[in-house]
């Protein structure tokens, strides 16, 4: 069977949550979004395209950082309206710098940040 991304479930703006998660690791490494054209470009390239809500435009994790994420695994959940992408991440995958973004962690009701920005 042939996978056609408009059989995804995508939100009134058109577009699906997409979870990106290191291949080796498991690490959970950021979330974004992505319409069905990213989705297509994403399986044609094998480099993981978002759409970047702010800018109204794709965004080719890397392009402009060098930290790209390269696909390894593209999984649909079982409500065809999030992503769980596995990849091959260079470098950090935060626009913070930070391996993750989800670097803050509540502890006892205050925020605790994990790790520093990488150098």
């Amino acid at each position: 069977m042939s996978f056609d991304p408009s059989t995804l479930v995508y939100n009134d703006a058109g577009l699906i949550p997409a979870i990106a998660q290191d291949a080796s690791s498991g690490e959970v490494l950021m979330m974004a979004w992505m319409n069905a054209e990213a989705v297509a470009r994403t399986l044609a390239t094998g480099k993981v395209t978002y759409w970047s809500r702010s800018r109204q435009s794709f965004w080719v994790k890397g392009e402009s950082s060098g930290h790209v994420q390269h696909l390894v695994d593209f999984r649909i959940d079982c409500d065809r309206d999030c992503l769980l992408l596995t990849v091959n991440q260079q470098g950090p995958a935060c626009h913070t710098n930070r391996r993750t973004c989800f670097y803050v962690e509540v502890r006892s009701g205050a925020e605790v940040e994990l790790m520093q920005p990488e150098v």
